[in-house]
């Protein structure tokens, strides 16, 4: 079976006025079912474009990217969404909560968006949030949520719809430790028992121990690669 993501000499070079900037450079990598990966490196180190096009939503100067043997650097803008919805999940931090949807709501509308409506989608949408531990905030709005909890919910939305692929942009950004490490624990544990191939981009060192693979980036190439030990 295919791997969930491959990228072979992966580069991405943005043009600024006559000046160009070397985002990502020539990576090499492969992502697994069932592993957690932490991508690290200072600002501007190349993290967000990197995930960005591992998520289908940049595309590479040079180089490939396959998500399930699917080559997407070659596909056509029209052909990318439908790998986005089958296979990806965004975890941001920001939340992206629409503010007057309730939790459930914010749940079933992703879900919406990628075909599982009806009965189907609210027993996702309930489940998912009670394992997150929300159960009991279904209908409560994003204003009435902590920061703890908003990402809770954006967990749940990125877990409810089973894309085998989840990356994830600093999300804990905006939490304290407490929380941002009880949201690590539940998408390793929900993950790793789904089989998931999660990729989380992150400044935040405390939560390196969680993590099955952690890469170090800088000046757009991975410069270290560590493996948690057994």
């Amino acid at each position: 079976m295919s791997l969930p993501i491959v990228t072979k000499g992966l580069s991405k070079v943005y043009a600024e006025g006559s000046v160009e900037v070397t985002a990502v450079a020539g990576v090499d990598l492969e992502f697994r079912e069932g592993e957690i990966v932490g991508l690290f490196g200072p600002s501007g180190s190349g993290k967000t474009t990197l995930l960005s096009i591992l998520g289908c939503i940049l595309r590479p100067t040079a180089g490939s990217i396959s998500i399930y043997g699917q080559e997407t650097s070659t596909m056509g803008e029209h052909e990318l969404p439908a790998v986005r919805r089958q296979y990806i999940s965004f975890i941001f931090q920001g939340f992206n909560l629409f503010p007057a949807l309730t939790a459930r709501e914010n749940v079933l509308l992703a879900l919406k968006l990628k075909g599982i409506i009806g009965e189907a989608a609210d027993e996702r949408a309930d489940f998912f949030l009670g394992e997150v531990g929300l159960g009991h905030r279904l209908d409560f709005l994003p204003r009435d949520l902590s920061g703890g909890q908003k990402q809770r919910v954006a967990v749940a939305r990125a877990l409810a719809s089973d894309a085998p692929i989840i990356l994830a942009d600093e999300p804990t950004g905006n939490l304290d430790q407490e929380n941002g490490r009880n949201v690590m624990e539940i998408i390793r544990k929900l993950a790793t028992d789904r089989r998931k191939c999660v990729v989380v981009a992150t400044h935040d060192n405390r939560i390196e121990e969680v993590f099955d693979r952690t890469l170090i980036m800088e000046d757009g190439r991975i410069v270290t690669q560590r493996f948690k030990e057994s």
